[in-house]
């Protein structure tokens, strides 16, 4: 029967949905033709594997050849099935044996000559195989992000001859070894801020929680300063996490630095981004910034300078830690478990608050520029910090304070505390959990309550209040949540208050 089935994946967000190539010969006059709803590079293919199978001295039948990709109702795209087409092809001629393929999938791109070009997302689609018990065959240019799936069985070959030759057992392709990345290192340092020890400690407790923050104050005291040493303080990213980061990372970018995926990401969009810049979408969804910053820090300068409707769309995904896209053709999702770092003058100009007179605005002016930021997205704020004017004095020491590797042991030691204890990291506690990990004694409770009715804050700034109190308690070792713990964790909430005589 000139019938071959090889199996691959196909690439729908973070997800890598399984593919069934179907390769029938039949007689009548030569033709190639691609059916199951491929775009304009999968139909492509059909040159692009010709000339690679005539190339690698390979028979290219005289037929009429029929390749179905199926299902036939997912879209597919890319040049990522070319490999496992031309061996769909070179299984129905009885060139390679059919029996072969059916321990293994395929993926990767072909070039005229045979040889196998790197293709985008291949991590999914190692992680889809080793749950479907098969193992990868994918091209060498891939092999430092296929490294990272220890658990899958790979093989990395640099053409289409080696693959077949690793099929007929005449030699065995080698598997993808880890590059070695002798240590992280960071390009700011948190020793090299002069003073802010009020807002380097708001850095150390957002980093401990997973906390989201917020900077305001006037120009020059620091803040972008601060917020770009946010990542050199946060805990390690596990095995598991490095994972997830690299499977996002891999959709946008063909070649892959090991190092870039053993610390957390941060990115720091320009506020002229749009709001599909920022949560993702196109026409074939690609990952925006919030998922690019997955298990990092995605940092917005100039807060109020981005759209109101920019800012908003983030408010879902920092409650959900995902994003859907939805487009005619697909739903595609893509994680967004993001630490939310923003920075903001106080009013237009800048000073005001300065204590100097300096600001020239008007109380409407500023109001304005403050009521840019929504309630909604100010209560999901859970660190409200005002960076004020470091002294001159403390401009000209030489000791700046702890450093990054210092604070980041304890930040690493309290996270781990929360892990076991919990699961997940305080940032993320919620209903039953939140209520079993911060329990309040009566006393701290109705100073609690008293102070969230005088501050007029809403059930959700309650919630957020007690789970910066619990990242507090964990910092001094507590078991319990004690008033002090929850009166500093009221103290960084403190963005209405610092506009608050504008309306009295």
């Amino acid at each position: 029967m000139n019938l071959a089935v090889v199996q691959t994946r196909a690439q729908l967000g973070v997800q890598a949905p399984a593919v069934t190539v179907e390769t029938h010969l039949s007689n009548g006059l030569p033709g190639f033709t691609i059916v199951g709803l491929p775009e304009t590079v999968v139909r492509e293919s059909k040159d692009r594997v010709r000339s690679a199978l005539l190339n690698s001295h390979f028979e290219f039948p005289q037929r009429r050849i029929t390749v179905n990709l199926a299902p036939a109702d997912l879209p597919k795209e890319g040049a990522r099935y070319d490999l496992a087409i031309a061996l769909g092809i070179l299984a129905a001629s009885d060139q390679i044996p059919k029996t072969a393929l059916v321990s293994y999938e395929f993926v990767g791109e072909l070039a005229l000559s045979g040889e196998l070009r790197p293709v985008r997302g291949l991590i999914p689609a190692a992680r889809a195989c080793c749950e479907s018990k098969r193992s990868l065959i994918a091209p060498s240019s891939n092999s430092s992000e296929l490294a990272l799936c220890r658990d899958a069985t790979i093989f990395c070959a640099d053409n289409l001859l080696s693959v077949c030759a690793h099929l007929h057992g005449r030699e065995t392709l080698p598997s993808p070894e880890p590059v070695a990345v002798s240590s992280i290192n960071y390009a700011f340092d948190l020793s090299e801020v002069k003073g802010q020890y009020h807002a380097k400690r708001a850095l150390e407790i957002a980093a401990a929680g997973g906390h989201n923050l917020l900077l305001f104050g006037p120009p020059g005291t620091g803040k972008s300063m601060l917020a770009s040493r946010l990542p050199s303080i946060l805990p390690p990213l596990t095995e598991h996490e490095q994972l997830e980061v690299a499977s996002v990372q891999t959709i946008t970018q063909r070649h892959f630095d090991p190092s870039a995926y053993l610390k957390r990401p941060f990115r720091s969009p320009h506020h002229t981004a749009s709001a599909v810049a920022l949560v993702g979408g196109g026409s074939n969804p690609k990952p925006g910034e919030i998922s690019l910053a997955h298990k990092g820090v995605l940092f917005l300068d100039e807060f109020p300078e981005y759209s109101r409707s920019v800012m908003e769309v983030l408010r879902e995904p920092m409650e959900s830690g995902s994003i859907a896209i939805s487009r005619a053709t697909a739903q595609v999702d893509f994680p967004a478990q993001f630490q939310l770092v923003a920075a903001m003058n106080p009013c237009p100009c800048g000073h005001y608050g300065n204590g100097e007179d300096r600001c020239r605005c008007t109380p409407n002016q500023i109001l304005r520029y403050k009521e840019k930021i929504s309630g909604p997205l100010l209560d999901r704020i859970d660190l409200q910090v005002l960076v004020d004017k470091v002294p001159i004095e403390q401009l000209h020491t030489q000791k700046g304070g702890e450093s990054s590797t210092e604070v980041q042991s304890r930040v690493k030691e309290i996270s781990e505390i929360q892990i076991k204890r919990q699961g997940i990291r305080n940032a993320q506690l919620s209903g039953k959990a939140l209520t079993r990990h911060c329990q309040l004694a009566k006393t701290e409770r109705q100073f609690l309550n008293k102070a969230i009715e005088q501050l007029e804050l809403s059930a959700r700034a309650y919630d957020r209040v007690l789970r910066v109190a619990r990242t507090i308690a964990d910092l001094a070792h507590s078991q319990v949540i004690e008033s002090k713990h929850i009166g500093e964790a009221l103290s960084y909430r403190n963005f209405d208050r610092f506009y608050s005589r504008l309306t009295t």
